[in-house]
């Protein structure tokens, strides 16, 4: 009972959400609630189209895309870790839940969804919050920047109008597809999504208050209503939202909350797609909050947030939604428009709600091509293009680390992708750490020291050593990457002294490899009757030997703090040649 108290409330300390926080400190004025208030129906006005466009583009209706943004919307501002977070689909979720849906269905989804949040409060309460940020930068762009090209791919059948029943989940088959449907390509379509693009771009230069994607889906879409009510336009000319989706005309409702269900052969094989939402959340919705600490100058709680977004994927799926994150465009807009406080968010979840429920049956009149150029706009904006071309002039292995897991993104999966290059990034790392460990004697230097040798006032070169005693000396970390470059310094130089100091003043860790390591050099030097010295060892290598008796077989009597008591022992060891036999026995 008592550790599950100290769990409980660890995980309590860890869970401290910024409006709970606010709310603690008092302070909130009218002020600040209009601004609020403001900034709250700007990012809900942005989020409209993305909501609709985001639900078509993953294979749900765009009434489940609206469902998600209000309810995931309103838990994530109430619940996050940062002040200004908002939250709702993204773009970066589609290829993972398009590929879901069409094996799945959308009950494999929502027990896909609910297990990712389970995972993220996990991750949330046991402390990962932070750990989850050292993903690789190059393994970042990468999948990055292959989830912008299956968004972008995924759309062409809408902005070409291509006259195609089912778009394929797989990337090949989905090209493959495209092509023996070329012919059938919609001039309509092309004008209206050509059109939308242009409008999404240029529109900046107007006013940035209003999001372009909103002006061209008012323009297009009356475009198309009046065009059709005068009988210059078909559904077969242009397919719209109503077309495709007959339920969206007869009104948009928040249905009532179930539980999905599957079988269990099927849930053993929605774990690895659980683990891609999960990690997709966690990393989109913790560099979210990065960006809003740099432009607010506030710090977020990563852990809080890691526990907001697991607690709203635990309840978008039972309202019929899809998976959910912090949004980065739509937070800096809500800072930029002058939100402060997680009561913008509030407003931008309750808009959209009112909009569902009041204004939920225009969107029948939306056309599809509109809704396929604004998702390749934000395909476009989340590519990192310039970053992708940037990093190759970088090292090689990062390039490398990049392109297969952009690769693997595009061509296998996205989970397999992560798992591919971040372990990549890490073998790669060990190989670049194990390089920068250099080992060696350093008892007798040829010709003058260099700057650096003189510099140093602790260098063995501006001390006398006596005859008989090597110093060899290790700068970096120790550790199984470097154990056997260590190893192989020590012993093929064939040097045979009779006191052997072992300088580690520049090893800050040691690990079991390391240590074992150590253990075969001293076992070496006992069977050749060679006194070994330990000089400057920091306070993490001193606790792994000690915990490991490795201290205890040295002795402490020759485990030294710096290399002037090191050589000061090595001569009296020296001064009594019997002491220093009799320790040679085994």
């Amino acid at each position: 009972m008592q550790a599950l108290s100290t769990v409980l409330a660890t995980a309590r300390s860890r869970f401290q959400p910024a409006a709970g926080l606010l709310l603690k400190r008092g302070g909130y004025s009218w002020p600040t609630f209009f601004k609020d208030l403001l900034s709250g129906l700007i990012v809900g006005v942005v989020a409209i189209p993305l909501a609709i466009a985001f639900g078509i583009a993953s294979g749900v209706s765009p009434t489940q895309g609206l469902v998600t943004a209000v309810v995931t919307g309103f838990l994530i501002s109430a619940l996050s870790g940062s002040r200004v977070q908002i939250g709702g689909p993204t773009g970066a979720f589609i290829v993972i839940i398009y590929g879901i849906v069409q094996k799945y269905g959308y009950d494999g989804l929502a027990v896909a969804t609910l297990m990712a949040g389970l995972l993220l409060i996990a991750m949330g309460a046991s402390g990962l919050g932070s750990i989850i940020k050292f993903i690789p930068y190059p393994v970042t762009v990468g999948f990055t920047s292959g989830i912008a090209l299956i968004i972008f791919a995924g759309q062409i059948k809408d902005l070409f109008g291509l006259d195609l029943a089912q778009v394929p989940a797989d990337f090949i088959e989905k090209m493959t597809e495209y092509g023996r449907h070329a012919a059938t390509v919609n001039g309509y379509s092309v004008l209206l999504s050509g059109g939308t693009i242009l409008v999404c771009v240029l529109w900046k230069r107007v006013t940035p208050k209003i999001p372009g994607s909103l002006v061209a889906i008012i323009l297009t879409t009356l475009a198309v209503y009046a065009l059709r009510q005068t009988g210059l336009l078909s559904p077969s000319d242009v397919a719209t939202i109503g077309d495709r989706f007959p339920a969206v005309a007869q009104g948009m409702s928040l249905p009532a909350p179930r539980l999905p269900t599957v079988n269990l052969a099927t849930l053993r094989e929605l774990v690895s797609p659980a683990i891609s939402i999960a990690l997709l959340a966690g990393i989109e919705s913790l560099l979210s909050a990065v960006v809003a600490d740099g432009m607010t100058g506030h710090r977020h709680n990563s852990n809080t947030e890691l526990i907001g977004q697991g607690v709203a994927n635990l309840c978008s799926p039972l309202f019929g939604g899809i998976p959910a994150t912090g949004a980065i465009a739509r937070t800096a807009t809500n800072i930029k428009s002058g939100g402060a406080t997680p009561v913008a968010g509030i407003v931008h979840a309750v808009l959209l709600l009112l909009v569902m429920l009041f204004l939920g049956r225009l969107a029948a009149w939306i056309p599809m091509a509109t809704l396929g150029g604004i998702v390749a706009v934000v395909a476009y904006n989340m590519s990192e293009w310039r970053h992708f071309v940037k990093m190759f002039r970088s090292t090689r292995s990062d390039a490398a680390v990049m392109v297969i897991t952009f690769l693997l993104t595009v061509f296998v999966d996205l989970t397999v992708a992560i798992q591919a290059g971040v372990l990549l990034a890490a073998f790669l790392f060990i190989r670049r750490s194990a390089e920068t460990t250099q080992a060696g004697y350093v008892t007798r230097l040829l010709g003058a020291p260099d700057t650096d040798e003189a510099a140093d006032p602790l260098s063995i070169a501006c001390r006398t050593v006596p005859k008989g005693v090597e110093v060899f000396e290790v700068q970096g970390a120790l550790f199984f990457g470097a154990a056997d470059k260590f190893k192989d310094a020590l012993t093929v130089t064939g040097i045979r002294p009779k006191v052997l100091i072992l300088r580690l003043r520049h090893v800050l860790a040691l690990d079991a490899t390391a240590l074992h390591a150590l253990e075969d050099v001293f076992a070496q030097t006992r069977r050749e009757g060679i006194a070994l010295l330990l000089s400057g060892v920091h306070s993490q290598p001193l606790f792994v030997m000690q915990r490991a008796g490795f201290l205890d077989q040295v002795g402490l009597d020759n485990v030294l703090s710096n290399i002037d008591e090191a050589l000061a022992r090595a001569a009296a060891l020296l001064a009594k040649p019997a002491a220093c036999a009799t320790r040679a026995q085994p």
